[in-house]
Parts: structure tokens; sequence; C-alpha cells
């Protein structure tokens, strides 16, 4: 039997199944509908639809880094409690393990083969969504990588190896003594955990982040009285002297192991590069903070779950 666009519509409609689940359920019966039902159900399919609309922000993210490669990834669950249930952590660990191989990719990483399973990495995140009963999604990833140097990974808050709150990859660009890049690039990793810089130069920084302070500061200036080109002046060197320190990686305070206080990260690059032996560049830098940019709606799970006792 054909399966037609009207009969997965209308399949998806009836069990907020995805799309292609549905066309799948369809297909294995015929095109009966009640069946197609049972079978989603058997899945755990159109148990695990039903939870898709709740707000995931908790979960792990997940590190590694190996041979000149690192990748990051951040797969959220409703509570703190399944983040710490060891069948959650090994589905990340696993997630993560396959994260260099689709280089950045989300839709690349949700459609590689699961380790040890017959579907995807999507599909097992269903199947795991229906075992544990909440909802789960790998959220995103990112990669880097040098040609020449290493690529160094941190954990903070950490749950498991290579599994924590706040993951931070380093990517270092050189021909120096990789033990000492290796050295320096978890001590930047620790510094950006905590300091959270937006970018590693003032060039990468988006353009409107930038014009944003700069109207700020000239609305701030303009209050002194002074001329339009001195305004300027004194605009341009808050910017460097207050907003760049605070947001570019080369130009902040380094606060990791052996830093004074006093010296930039740029500063301690440059003091590396005579033990390395070679010049060192910031090649990039990730950092994820779990739940970052999610619309936390506190107390929704928990009154779902005290309504379904309630009605017991």
């Amino acid at each position: 039997m054909t399966v037609t666009a009207s009969m997965v519509k209308a399949l998806r409609d009836k069990t907020g199944a995805g799309m292609m689940d549905c066309k799948t359920a369809l297909t294995e019966t015929n095109g009966n509908m009640e069946e197609a039902v049972d079978w989603l159900r058997k899945k755990g399919l159109s148990k695990a639809a039903k939870k898709a609309d709740r707000v995931a922000a908790e979960g792990l993210i997940g590190l590694t880094a190996k041979d000149g490669t690192g990748a990051i990834v951040e797969v959220n669950s409703e509570t703190d409690f399944v983040a710490r249930n060891p069948q959650f952590q090994d589905m990340v660990r696993a997630i993560t393990s396959l994260a260099p191989q689709a280089k950045g990719d989300l839709a690349k990483l949700l459609a590689l083969p699961f380790p040890g399973k017959s579907t995807s990495v999507e599909g097992h995140v269903k199947e795991m969504v229906a075992t544990i009963g909440e909802n789960m999604s790998v959220r995103r990833t990112e990669v880097a990588s040098v040609e020449h140097g290493v690529v160094t990974e941190y954990v903070h808050n950490k749950a498991a190896d290579g599994l924590g709150k706040i993951g931070v990859l380093v990517a270092l660009e050189s021909k120096g003594d990789k033990a000492t890049l290796a050295t320096l690039g978890r001590q930047l990793a620790m510094h950006i955990a905590a300091a959270s810089p937006a970018a590693v130069s003032a060039e990468q920084l988006d353009p409107a982040l930038i014009e944003r302070e700069r109207a700020v500061y000239t609305e701030q200036a303009k209050a002194s009285g002074k001329d339009a080109d001195i305004i300027a002046k004194m605009v341009e060197g808050r910017l460097r002297k207050e907003f760049y320190q605070q947001v570019v990686l080369l130009k902040q305070t380094f606060w990791g192991a052996g830093g004074d206080g006093k010296a930039t990260v740029e500063q301690v690059l440059k003091d590396a590069e005579k033990t390395a032996g070679a010049p060192i560049k910031v090649a990039k830098f990730v950092r994820y903070a779990l739940g970052e940019g999610i619309d936390k709606k506190d107390g929704d799970f928990a009154a779902e779950v005290a309504a379904a006792v309630g009605k017991r």
C-alpha cells in the first residue's frame, strides 16, 4: 500500500511523533492507522513526542580531544537527577566520541549510527526519552583543530570523566614543545571557563556588540560637554581599556596558574613561547555552559509531577 502525505500528517497529528517515524509506522502496518499508533507506542516514539515540549535545560557537556582535534557536545535533560544517571552519562559519552566525525554539524551528528545500536544518534535519544521518561535533546556541537600544536579540554563542575556543566576547548597552533603547549592550553581553558571571553581578539568580536558599547560610551561622554572629535577619542579609549579587557581573551588579565594578576593572556603567551621554542597562536576556543540561552520555566516539571500524583 502507498503511504500518502495526508496519512502521515494524520498520524503525526494523532501521536505527535516525527514525520519519518510516522511514515515508517504506516509502512510497517500497511497503512492501518490504529496499528500504526500502537506501533509508535510500542517503540516509545509517541510517548517521547508528548514529552518534547517540556523544557530540557539540565544535562551534561561532553568533551573529547585527541591528535590535534577536539569536539564538544551539549546534551540536555529535564532534571539534574537524570544527568547523574550512568545510563544517560554513557549516552552522552558515546555521542561525544562521534562528534569529531560531524565536524560541528549537528544534523550530521544526529544522523550518525549510534555505537552498538541499529539506529542513529537521534533515534537512540528518542528511545532513551521513552526509557527514562524525560525529554532529552542533543542541542549543539562544535569542533576545534590545528595542523600543528595541541587541542586541550577542560571540564568544570565535573560529573564524570569528560562530562560536566561547563566545557572548554582550546586550540593552540604552534610547532613548539607539545608538553609546554598542553600545560598552557589547560591553563587557558580554565581561565576561559572562569572569565568567559567573547572572542580571541578584538577583530573577531561581533561588530554589533562593539557598536552597542560604543553608543553607550558616546552618550556618557556627551555629558562632558567636549567637542565631538574629543568625545570620539574618549570613546575609543574606553573601548580599548575597558570593554576589550573584559571580553577579548588576549586582553584579559590572566588568572591561571602562575599568573601574577597583572599580565594579560597575550603576555602570558609571549612568555610561554620562550619555553616552547616557537610562536604560539590561540587558533580557537569554544566555551559551553550548560543550558545557557535556554528559556527555563522553573517549576513546570515539578507542577506536572504534582498534578499527576494528585490524579491518582
